[in-house]
């Protein structure tokens, strides 16, 4: 995983602390999918890169075990647009 980012599985999301502040990533697993619901940072804590590596995680995760993901999140969408190499986990 992604150097910090924690996968807190009952809650069903990615999380970073940065400052007292967490940004996080929640997803929904169904069907063999990962759902990415929503992404935030707060506004303290933004442009440093931090909702990159929560999907990074996300992603790297959903490699691992062999899973496709819904990017319903419009920065999980925005972020697959970026990173063409990670094209293949998207679902059809």
């Amino acid at each position: 995983m992604v150097q910090d980012v924690r996968h807190d599985v009952e809650r069903s999301r990615y999380e970073l602390e940065r400052e007292g502040s967490i940004a996080f990533a929640e997803y929904e697993r169904r069907d063999g999918l990962i759902v990415a619901t929503h992404t935030v940072t707060p506004p303290a804590l933004r442009g440093r890169g931090l909702a990159s590596r929560l999907i990074k995680a996300m992603l790297g995760d959903a490699r691992a075990q062999g899973l496709k993901v819904l990017p319903l999140c419009s920065f999980v969408a925005d972020y697959f647009s970026r990173h063409p190499e990670e094209q293949d986990l998207l679902a059809d």
